[in-house]
Parts: structure tokens; C-alpha cells; sequence
């Protein structure tokens, strides 16, 4: 399934992979050619720091290509608010708790739950695709619990 985007996330997500091909290697080889300065490599903790940045940083940038390789950008224009979409805000009632909730739907590697960007492929995002407003949805959770939500309204 392809990993379904905005524009803007798309964007965001090419200028980061840009960033790290190009002054993220050229900084990190810096700091392993500086690490090696100092010496004998199998003590040297300096090195071993940078050559595991180089790794963390090598395996974000295939993650990256990954991701932009498989990726169907949403032309928000185009959706319209009668059902929940990828690329919509969703405003929802929380029956357990008692209040309301808004979350944007977006694809997986947009999301950000802190910030009420939910992803498509979240146990919530899922059940709540393809539904209408007045709608009810039960979300079972990762630990057995569920959640009643109500679709209160779909905005863009």
C-alpha cells in the first residue's frame, strides 16, 4: 500500500533526505576523520561514536528513500469532506472521556500524535476511514481496551 502524503509532508521529507546526503555525510565524515586523528581506533570512543551516528544517520536515509519511493501525494483540493480521507481533520467525542478530540489524518511517516497528526495505519485512523459525521467507531487499542469515538465533524 502505497504511503499517502501531502505536498507539503512530501517536501518535508525530500529537504530532510536532501540534508542528510549531503552536509549530514559531509559532517559526520568530518568527525571520523577527526576520531581517527587521535590514534588507536580500538579504544578510541570518539570514533566509535561517530562511525554510530554514520549508521543511525545511513539507515534514516534508506527509511527516507524508502518511503518517498512508495509514496501517492493527495491533492487536498480534490477531497471532499463527506466522509473521513487521508489528508482530513477529523473532530470526534470521546465517549469514555467525555470530550472532544481533532486529529488530522495523514500517511504513516507524517504522523505525530503529540501534535493531533494521527496516521492512516493507526488502529484509530483505520476505523475511522470511509466513515461519515454522526458515526460511531469502537478502536480496539494494542492492550485489549476499547474506545467509542463519535465523528463530530470532517473539516480540511
Amino acid at each position: 500500500m502505497a504511503n499517502e502524503m501531502t505536498h507539503e509532508g512530501y517536501n518535508l521529507l525530500k529537504e530532510e533526505l536532501d540534508k542528510l546526503k549531503t552536509t549530514g555525510r559531509e559532517e559526520i565524515a568530518a568527525r571520523i576523520k577527526e576520531a581517527r586523528s587521535f590514534g588507536d581506533l580500538s579504544e578510541n570512543a570518539e570514533y566509535d561514536e561517530a562511525m554510530n551516528a554514520q549508521a543511525i544517520m545511513e539507515a534514516r536515509i534508506a527509511k527516507l528513500e524508502a518511503e518517498l519511493e512508495d509514496v501517492k501525494i493527495i491533492d487536498e483540493s480534490d477531497i471532499t469532506t463527506d466522509i473521513v480521507k487521508t489528508g482530513l481533520k477529523v473532530k470526534l467525542y470521546d465517549v469514555d472521556f467525555e470530550e472532544e478530540v481533532e486529529y488530522k489524518i495523514l500517511g504513516k511517516s507524517q504522523s505525530d500524535p503529540d501534535n493531533g497528526v494521527i496516521s492512516d495505519q493507526s488502529p484509530l485512523g483505520k476505523a475511522l476511514l470511509g466513515r461519515g459525521i454522526g458515526e460511531t467507531v469502537h478502536v480496539e487499542l494494542p492492550n485489549g481496551s476499547v474506545i467509542e469515538y463519535k465523528i463530530l465533524s470532517i473539516s480540511k
